[in-house]
C-alpha cells in the first residue's frame, strides 16, 4: 500500500509542475487549483506512505519519481532542452530509484 501512495504522491507532484508551469503564465483559478491541488495531494499521500515505508526511502522515491517525470513532461509538452545530459540524468535518476525500491 505504501508504495501505491508514493506513486501517487509522485503523479500529482506532476501535477503540481504542470500546474506550476501553466499558473506562472496565466494565473487562472484552474491553473491555480492544479497547481496548489497537485502539490497539496502529493504531500497527502507521501504523508500517507510513511505508515508502511520507511520515511528515507519514500521521500527520495518520490522525488526521483517527480524530479524524472517533471524532466519529461516538461521536455515534451513544454519544449524544454532535450540535450543528452539531461536524458542521461534523468536516466540515472530513474536506476537510483529502482535500486532503493530493490533493496527496501
Amino acid at each position: 500500500m505504501g508504495w501505491l501512495y508514493v506513486s501517487i504522491a509522485a503523479i500529482l507532484e506532476v501535477a503540481g509542475v504542470i500546474g506550476l508551469k501553466k499558473f506562472s503564465s496565466n494565473k487562472t483559478i484552474q491553473n491555480a487549483l492544479l497547481f496548489f491541488g497537485g502539490f497539496g495531494g502529493s504531500f497527502v499521500f507521501l504523508y500517507a506512505s510513511f505508515n508502511y515505508l520507511q520515511m528515507s526511502v519514500a521521500y527520495a522515491v518520490w522525488i526521483g519519481i517527480g524530479t524524472a517525470a517533471a524532466v519529461v513532461v516538461n521536455m515534451a509538452f513544454f519544449n524544454e532542452s532535450k540535450s543528452i545530459g539531461r536524458i542521461i540524468s534523468v536516466v540515472i535518476i530513474v536506476i537510483g530509484v529502482t535500486g532503493l525500491k530493490a533493496v527496501s
